[in-house]
């Protein structure tokens, strides 16, 4: 390792620099050169070694949240090596460090907090934004995850707790998408929180005030962004865990402006669309002819309407014809023009209909071919669905996309039981494998992970100006057609996260063409498209 690498630092500040320290693996020439002799044991170990003394002190935690804490506290001494151990075993791993860990850790947040990480911009700093920025010590930012805790998962507004998602999806950009993690920032807006649990709490790590008015609040957000556009001249911001109003709003707002993406609604509709179209390799049928019917209207549920109707249009229907494939049911019923309470943004998907506060009914009449569950409420998905569902269709397709497990819609023994076996059935969180009849299926995880990691690693090799619904329908057609047909006849939509790094290469590759095609990419295309990408791509080593 060259005095390059250690940024002219000696001795202990090596050692207490994630980035830098590679702990018992300093060679006895580094150890002399740079004034490590003494500060570490005297063995010289390999990384695998290492590894396998992490895998082993893992296993005397009792729960994944204290796998978790453990984790996060390798990470904090020593990046290389937790990354090391997230990449080695990402089936195993990615639930921990993430959904569904990550919900229990965010809730008890202020308890388990050891140091921070990320950076905090806080409402009452108004107008120093970009000052703050620059006391970030990396000056080439390229991704910001940035959330203002206001829906955390289905968990609702946690405020700062919710720092905890963008520190856990940065880290599976670099575990699973391979972006370098010195390039990743992980940013929580303070603006308060009405959660008055949090407020009546005496470790809670946030600004004790409620919410600000929605105008205030997006003049904060306008400063932050356009701060980033002079602070970090290549990022790109991917807005994490807004309410539903807020996420829609704040991605019309910007995303013809600066680079920026909304990985609620455009992440959830990529993985979504890429378990509809693997679906649609068993039923023989195709996407612009089937009719989808939404429990759930908010930022997920119209983020996924809309990247659908993209992909219709794509496939030869007018934007009419294709919205008019979508309808949509929420906590008051179906979405129609009669009803008083609906968004602008929720408008083209109100279609003519009687008026109906029964979910079964509406699927008597509307005969989806798919219904699609973002609605945070567990066992929505009744018996009487399901069996409905079947009766209209051979295969019914059966998204269950909220999380964590307890707001599934209906699990996937519930699926697979209720449609005797017929159910092309994802859901937002992992269920084990179920037996019916004879057969063995495993359900799939309609992940965002397998879409967010490729899009950032395009984004960052190419270093797009900006983000369009072509990437997200791109990269579902990439995940699709990695699916195998095995896997499909198996109730697999998505492919196995065993392998989940090469998939988001081969993701990324398809992504960043579609960047050069359109004109977005900062960098000249490259002849070889595959080897520019794989270029890019991290490796955990010393």
């Amino acid at each position: 390792m060259s005095d390059i690498s250690f940024k002219g630092k000696r001795g202990i500040d090596i050692l207490h620099d994630p980035a830098m320290n590679k702990s018992t693996a300093f060679t006895e020439e580094e150890r002399e050169k740079f004034g490590l002799v003494g500060l570490v044991p005297d063995v010289i170990e390999s990384e695998n070694l290492q590894l396998r003394r992490v895998m082993q002190q893992l296993e005397h935690k009792s729960t994944d949240l204290e796998r978790y804490i453990y984790l996060i506290s390798l990470l904090d001494h020593n990046e290389t090596l937790f990354y090391r151990t997230i990449m080695s075993d990402p089936v195993r791993f990615l639930p921990i460090v993430y959904d569904p860990t990550i919900a229990e850790a965010c809730l008890k947040f202020g308890q388990i907090f050891r140091r921070p990480r990320g950076m905090y911009l806080s409402i009452t700093q108004k107008g120093r934004v970009k000052e703050i920025l620059r006391n970030w010590p990396v000056k080439d930012v390229r991704i910001i995850c940035v959330t203002d805790g206001g829906r955390i998962l289905g968990l609702g507004d946690l405020g700062a707790n919710g720092i905890g998602i963008p520190i856990g999806k940065l880290q599976l950009y670099t575990a699973v998408g391979g972006v370098p993690p010195q390039g990743l920032l992980p940013l929580y807006l303070d603006a308060g929180t009405n959660n008055q649990t949090l407020l009546n709490d005496p470790l809670y790590l946030g600004l004790r005030q409620s919410r600000p008015s929605t105008e205030e609040l997006y003049a904060f957000v306008d400063e932050f962004v356009n701060a980033v556009q002079d602070v970090f001249a290549l990022c790109c911001i991917h807005f994490e865990d807004w309410t539903g109003n807020d996420a829609i709003n704040l991605l019309a707002r910007y995303r013809n402006q600066v680079c920026c993406y909304n990985d609620d609604m455009q992440g959830t509709a990529a993985i979504a669309l890429a378990g509809i179209m693997s679906a649609l390799k068993v039923t023989g049928h195709k996407l612009k002819d089937q009719r989808i019917l939404f429990l759930g209207a908010g930022s997920a549920g119209i983020g996924i309407a809309n990247l659908l109707v993209t992909a219709m249009v794509l496939e030869g229907l007018s934007l009419k014809q294709a919205q008019a494939q979508i309808s949509m049911f929420d906590v008051n019923g179906l979405l129609e023009p009669s009803r008083k309470d609906i968004f602008d943004f929720q408008l083209p998907y109100a279609h003519p209909h009687e008026p109906t506060k029964d979910f079964v009914t509406a699927i008597l009449s509307i005969k989806p071919n798919a219904i699609i569950g973002v609605s945070t409420v567990g066992k929505a998905f009744t018996q009487q669905v399901v069996e409905v569902m079947s009766d209209l269709n051979e295969r019914p397709i059966i998204f269950a996309l909220s999380n964590p497990t307890d707001h599934a819609e209906c699990s996937a023994q519930e699926a697979y039981n209720w449609s005797k076996g017929k159910a092309l059935y994802a859901a937002g969180v992992q269920f084990p494998p179920v037996q019916y009849d004879g057969q063995t299926f495993l359900p799939g995880q309609a992940n965002n992970s397998y879409v967010f990691p490729a899009i950032g690693m395009a984004i960052y090799a190419t270093q797009a100006k900006r983000v369009i619904d072509e990437m997200f329908t791109e990269a579902a057609r990439a995940i699709s057609d990695q699916v195998t047909p095995d896997q499909i006849n198996q109730g697999l939509l998505f492919p196995l996260q065993s392998n989940i790094l090469e998939i988001e290469i081969n993701t990324a590759i398809r992504v960043a063409k579609v960047i050069f095609d359109h004109n977005l990419a900062r960098v000249p295309q490259p002849p070889d498209l595959e080897a520019f990408i794989r270029s890019y791509v991290y490796k955990p080593e010393y």
